[in-house]
Protein backbone atom coordinates (compact mmCIF):
# COMPACT_ATOMS: atom_id res chain seq x y z
CA UNK A 1 0.00 0.00 0.00
CA UNK A 2 1.15 3.39 -0.61
CA UNK A 3 2.51 5.58 2.22
CA UNK A 4 1.47 8.76 0.83
CA UNK A 5 -2.02 9.98 -0.86
CA UNK A 6 -1.98 11.98 -3.36
CA UNK A 7 -4.83 14.92 -2.36
CA UNK A 8 -4.35 17.57 -5.32
CA UNK A 9 -2.30 18.51 -8.16
CA UNK A 10 -0.68 22.03 -8.57
CA UNK A 11 -2.76 24.01 -11.62
CA UNK A 12 -1.23 27.15 -11.63
CA UNK A 13 -0.04 30.01 -10.09
CA UNK A 14 -2.45 32.97 -8.20
CA UNK A 15 -1.19 36.10 -8.28
CA UNK A 16 2.39 36.91 -7.79
CA UNK A 17 3.03 36.09 -3.65
CA UNK A 18 3.46 32.39 -3.89
CA UNK A 19 0.11 31.06 -3.97
CA UNK A 20 -0.99 28.35 -6.08
CA UNK A 21 -4.23 26.77 -7.43
CA UNK A 22 -4.45 23.29 -6.50
CA UNK A 23 -6.89 20.83 -8.07
CA UNK A 24 -8.19 18.43 -5.79
CA UNK A 25 -7.81 14.89 -6.26
CA UNK A 26 -9.67 13.93 -3.01
CA UNK A 27 -13.46 13.74 -1.97
CA UNK A 28 -13.49 17.00 -0.16
CA UNK A 29 -12.02 20.10 -1.04
CA UNK A 30 -12.72 21.46 2.36
CA UNK A 31 -10.54 19.04 3.55
CA UNK A 32 -6.83 21.48 2.75
CA UNK A 33 -8.66 23.70 5.86
CA UNK A 34 -6.90 21.03 8.28
CA UNK A 35 -3.91 20.17 6.48
CA UNK A 36 -0.56 21.88 7.81
CA UNK A 37 2.00 19.69 6.20
CA UNK A 38 1.98 18.38 2.73
CA UNK A 39 4.82 17.22 0.28
CA UNK A 40 5.61 19.05 -2.86
CA UNK A 41 6.01 15.54 -5.60
CA UNK A 42 8.69 17.17 -7.86
CA UNK A 43 9.28 13.90 -9.57
CA UNK A 44 13.06 13.89 -8.15
CA UNK A 45 12.07 14.74 -4.77
CA UNK A 46 9.39 15.40 -2.07
CA UNK A 47 9.25 18.77 -0.71
CA UNK A 48 8.01 19.16 2.48
CA UNK A 49 5.60 22.08 3.03
CA UNK A 50 3.35 24.18 5.64
CA UNK A 51 0.26 25.21 4.26
CA UNK A 52 -0.01 29.23 5.59
CA UNK A 53 -3.31 29.59 4.05
CA UNK A 54 -6.37 28.19 1.97
CA UNK A 55 -9.27 29.86 -0.09
CA UNK A 56 -11.54 28.60 -2.55
CA UNK A 57 -12.27 29.56 -5.85
CA UNK A 58 -14.67 27.22 -8.05
CA UNK A 59 -14.26 24.01 -7.65
CA UNK A 60 -9.70 24.95 -6.59
CA UNK A 61 -8.21 25.31 -3.62
CA UNK A 62 -5.81 28.27 -3.06
CA UNK A 63 -2.90 27.34 -0.96
CA UNK A 64 0.09 29.49 -0.01
CA UNK A 65 2.78 27.86 1.45
CA UNK A 66 4.89 29.05 4.34
CA UNK A 67 8.29 30.51 2.98
CA UNK A 68 7.14 30.73 -0.49
CA UNK A 69 6.13 34.32 -1.15
CA UNK A 70 7.58 35.13 -4.78
CA UNK A 71 5.47 33.37 -8.00
CA UNK A 72 9.04 32.36 -9.13
CA UNK A 73 9.59 30.16 -6.14
CA UNK A 74 6.67 28.35 -7.09
CA UNK A 75 5.62 28.89 -10.81
CA UNK A 76 8.43 25.91 -11.63
CA UNK A 77 6.16 23.37 -10.24
CA UNK A 78 2.87 23.74 -11.86
CA UNK A 79 1.46 20.31 -12.69
CA UNK A 80 3.11 18.69 -9.54
CA UNK A 81 1.33 16.59 -6.91
CA UNK A 82 0.61 17.50 -3.46
CA UNK A 83 0.95 14.37 -1.24
CA UNK A 84 -0.36 13.78 2.26
CA UNK A 85 0.99 11.16 4.58
CA UNK A 86 -1.33 7.90 4.98
CA UNK A 87 -2.16 8.82 8.81
CA UNK A 88 -3.30 12.45 7.30
CA UNK A 89 -5.73 10.43 4.91
CA UNK A 90 -9.20 11.19 4.94
CA UNK A 91 -11.24 8.37 7.12
CA UNK A 92 -12.49 5.74 5.51
CA UNK A 93 -15.80 4.42 5.91
CA UNK A 94 -17.11 0.50 5.75
CA UNK A 95 -16.67 -0.57 1.67
CA UNK A 96 -14.57 2.54 0.90
CA UNK A 97 -10.79 2.03 -0.29
CA UNK A 98 -7.93 4.60 -1.15
CA UNK A 99 -7.76 4.79 -5.01
CA UNK A 100 -4.03 4.45 -4.77
CA UNK A 101 -4.32 1.13 -3.09
CA UNK A 102 -6.43 -0.24 -5.94
CA UNK A 103 -4.92 0.77 -9.37
CA UNK A 104 -3.03 -2.25 -10.67
CA UNK A 105 -5.08 -4.77 -8.87
CA UNK A 106 -5.63 -7.92 -10.73
CA UNK A 107 -9.30 -8.39 -11.28
CA UNK A 108 -11.10 -11.62 -11.78
CA UNK A 109 -14.59 -12.95 -12.37
CA UNK A 110 -16.89 -15.19 -10.32
CA UNK A 111 -17.25 -17.65 -12.91
CA UNK A 112 -14.35 -20.16 -11.86
CA UNK A 113 -12.05 -17.27 -10.51
CA UNK A 114 -10.63 -16.87 -13.86
CA UNK A 115 -8.53 -13.77 -14.79
CA UNK A 116 -10.43 -10.97 -16.31
CA UNK A 117 -7.77 -8.42 -16.18
CA UNK A 118 -6.21 -5.55 -14.36
CA UNK A 119 -7.78 -2.17 -12.57
CA UNK A 120 -6.13 0.76 -14.29
CA UNK A 121 -8.19 3.72 -13.44
CA UNK A 122 -11.18 4.94 -11.27
CA UNK A 123 -13.72 7.43 -12.83
CA UNK A 124 -16.20 9.21 -10.61
CA UNK A 125 -19.26 9.72 -12.06
CA UNK A 126 -22.61 11.75 -10.85
CA UNK A 127 -24.16 8.30 -9.48
CA UNK A 128 -21.22 5.85 -8.30
CA UNK A 129 -17.68 5.01 -9.97
CA UNK A 130 -16.64 3.20 -12.64
CA UNK A 131 -13.62 1.16 -13.01
CA UNK A 132 -11.34 1.11 -15.55
CA UNK A 133 -9.81 -2.35 -16.26
CA UNK A 134 -7.81 -3.46 -18.86
CA UNK A 135 -8.97 -6.73 -19.95
CA UNK A 136 -7.01 -9.91 -21.14
CA UNK A 137 -9.44 -10.43 -23.72
CA UNK A 138 -11.62 -7.82 -24.05
CA UNK A 139 -9.38 -4.56 -24.00
CA UNK A 140 -10.51 -1.54 -22.12
CA UNK A 141 -13.54 -2.34 -20.17
CA UNK A 142 -16.05 -0.05 -17.91
CA UNK A 143 -17.77 -1.81 -15.10
CA UNK A 144 -19.68 0.54 -12.46
CA UNK A 145 -18.46 0.21 -8.68
CA UNK A 146 -22.03 -0.98 -7.69
CA UNK A 147 -22.54 -3.87 -5.39
CA UNK A 148 -24.20 -5.98 -7.98
CA UNK A 149 -21.12 -5.96 -10.09
CA UNK A 150 -18.29 -5.60 -8.16
CA UNK A 151 -18.20 -8.93 -5.21
CA UNK A 152 -15.08 -8.35 -3.51
CA UNK A 153 -12.33 -6.00 -2.80
CA UNK A 154 -8.95 -7.16 -1.36
CA UNK A 155 -6.27 -4.62 -1.04
CA UNK A 156 -4.12 -6.48 0.98
CA UNK A 157 -4.10 -9.22 -1.69
CA UNK A 158 -4.78 -7.06 -4.59
CA UNK A 159 -6.88 -8.48 -5.67
CA UNK A 160 -10.82 -8.00 -6.99
CA UNK A 161 -13.74 -10.28 -7.74
CA UNK A 162 -16.58 -8.84 -9.85
CA UNK A 163 -19.50 -10.28 -11.88
CA UNK A 164 -19.85 -9.60 -15.21
CA UNK A 165 -23.46 -8.03 -15.92
CA UNK A 166 -25.08 -8.44 -19.42
CA UNK A 167 -24.16 -5.75 -21.77
CA UNK A 168 -21.20 -4.74 -19.85
CA UNK A 169 -19.04 -6.59 -22.63
CA UNK A 170 -19.29 -5.62 -26.39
Amino acid sequence: MEKQLRVGVISSTHGIRGEVKVFPTTDDVKRFKKLKKVYLDTGKEQIPLEIEQVRFFKQFAILKFKGIDNINDIEKYKGKDILVDRENGTPLGKDEYYIADMIGMDVYTDNLEEHFGKLKDVMATGANDVYVIDSDKHGEVLVPAIRQCILGIDVEERKMTIHLMEGLLS
